[in-house]
């Protein structure tokens, strides 16, 4: 199936399966009342994706229970060819003790230092596309 621009819609299973390929997408929050977006790595948990950053970050506020968009993709700049995802979901805080350790183990690697708070972003929604052409 094809969106009105020609691009291929993927269904969920696909877009599940490409999301784990990757590990570096975007978080897109409220920030006193505006929109944000945030580059983060992320791993795909227990049907969530799983993110780090500090206890008292922006980032960390905002996403309290917070519904909140995510973007990852992969595209080839030099033929225009590639995917995007945009999962949107609730976020939370990890904090159950018997949850903690199970996510330390598959949460992505900081890229700086002190961000041992983790997020979990539910599944809800998940949609793709993928440009398989360029038009000429």
């Amino acid at each position: 199936m094809f969106d009105a621009a020609g691009l291929e819609v993927l269904d969920r299973a696909e877009c599940l399966a490409l999301v784990k390929t990757v590990s570096f997408g975007r978080i897109v929050f409220t920030d006193q009342a505006l929109p944000a977006v945030l580059p983060v790595n992320f791993s795909v948990w227990d049907g969530s994706l799983l993110i780090r950053t500090g206890a008292g970050s922006k980032l960390a506020a905002a996403t309290r229970n917070a519904v909140v968009a995510f973007e990852a993709d992969d595209i080839d700049l030099d033929n225009g060819k590639g995917w995007s995802v945009v999962v949107i979901g609730r976020s939370a805080v990890v904090d159950h003790p018997a949850e903690v350790a199970e996510a330390a183990e598959v949460a992505p690697r900081s890229w700086v230092g002190g961000r041992d708070h983790l997020i979990r972003i539910a599944i809800g929604s998940i949609t793709g596309r993928r440009v398989t052409a360029v038009p000429d």
